[in-house]
């Protein structure tokens, strides 16, 4: 029997479509230096592995994560934290090389998880579908006997029809199947966020690797859960995960939009970002606004120093300050 998922075009869900749609194609033609491409793409993997893990539980911070991925020592944290955030690391570099494979088949979906749940599992075996019954909350899923067949008809669905809709909704309906099946005995929801971001790498929505979704679903955790229950108690309609899904895609971009104006330079000389000033770009991405003290505070340097930094973004317009000498506060320009 094959899986054909139930779910209705409603007029918000293509509202946001077609937002997205813009959004992406607005970031895809910006004039981003291809030099600060892999910056972006760094940004973004460590962001994804920080918010896929802590979803699951993980007490790693963000700057913890990116030590890590340096291969820099952390102190106060134990040892399957850190694989679990090394393994996610390793799982992205999977999908990510793999991005434009064209047909996924069962072999490829037990690598990724032995990648990722390796030397972390409370149960099971990695890299193969589970033997016992599970339980997710108030979820029971499907028995262990009929996992395989689930799986099978999921990989039909994908390799065959999930190209007839929008990468938006595809890449939705696959992360909501796998979770619903359960089919691993630990490490789907990490299996899950992972496959729906292959799904996009493949159908070359994020030709650069610069979107990160998790974040969303990491910052809003109880509505994530909630919508993925949601679907059980409306009969499997997935039409709200859908729109659900798609706000999430929308607010993603509109954050990327963001970090490729921050670094989309927009003066008569040139003007070459220090690392420093990227990181100050972002904080300024991420709080909005901030004062002198909040700067050299967050990034650990003096106020000379953080001048120093400012003194060119406000020159290239990048950044632009708002309020008087004494209360005044710095901000990204609004274009």
């Amino acid at each position: 029997m094959a899986y054909s998922p139930q779910f209705s075009i409603t007029p918000r869900l293509l509202s946001l479509v077609e937002t997205i749609a813009v959004l992406r194609e607005r970031i895809q033609s910006a004039a981003v230096e291809v030099s600060w491409i892999p910056a972006l793409q760094k940004d973004t993997r460590t962001r994804n592995v920080h918010a896929s893990t802590a979803i699951e539980g993980n007490p790693l911070t963000l700057e913890q994560v990116q030590a890590l991925e340096e291969g820099r020592e952390i102190a106060a944290s134990d040892g399957r934290s850190r694989r679990e955030v090394l393994n996610y690391f390793a799982g992205l570099r999977y999908v990510e090389k793999h991005a434009v494979k064209e047909r996924i088949r069962h072999e490829d979906l037990f690598e990724l998880h032995r990648i990722l749940a390796g030397e972390v599992m409370d149960q099971g075996t990695a890299g193969s579908y589970r033997m016992i019954a599970v339980r997710v909350g108030n979820h029971f899923p499907p028995a262990a006997a009929d996992v395989s067949g689930l799986m099978f008809e999921l990989l039909e669905w994908w390799n065959k029809d999930a190209p007839k809709l929008s990468p938006v909704l595809s890449s939705a309906i696959l992360h909501y199947r796998f979770e619903d099946i359960h089919p691993f005995a630990d490490g789907n929801g990490r299996t899950g966020r992972a496959l729906a971001l292959w799904e996009l790498y493949r159908r070359g929505f994020d030709s650069h690797h610069i979107f990160s979704v998790d974040e969303y679903y990491w910052e809003d955790r109880r509505g994530y859960y909630a919508a993925l229950d949601a679907v059980r108690k409306r009969g499997e309609d997935l039409s709200e995960w859908l729109e659900y899904c798609a706000e999430g895609v929308r607010q993603t971009l509109e954050n990327v939009w963001l970090r490729v104006q921050a670094l989309e330079v927009k003066s008569p000389g040139k003007l070459v970002l220090r690392p420093n000033q990227e990181r100050l770009l972002q904080l300024l991405r991420d709080h909005g606004r901030m004062t002198p003290a909040q700067i050299w505070a967050a990034m650990q340097i003096s106020r000379q120093g953080a001048m120093g930094l400012l003194r060119p973004l406000l020159d290239a317009g990048l950044v632009e300050k708002i309020g008087g000498k004494k209360t005044g506060h710095y901000a990204l320009r609004q274009r």
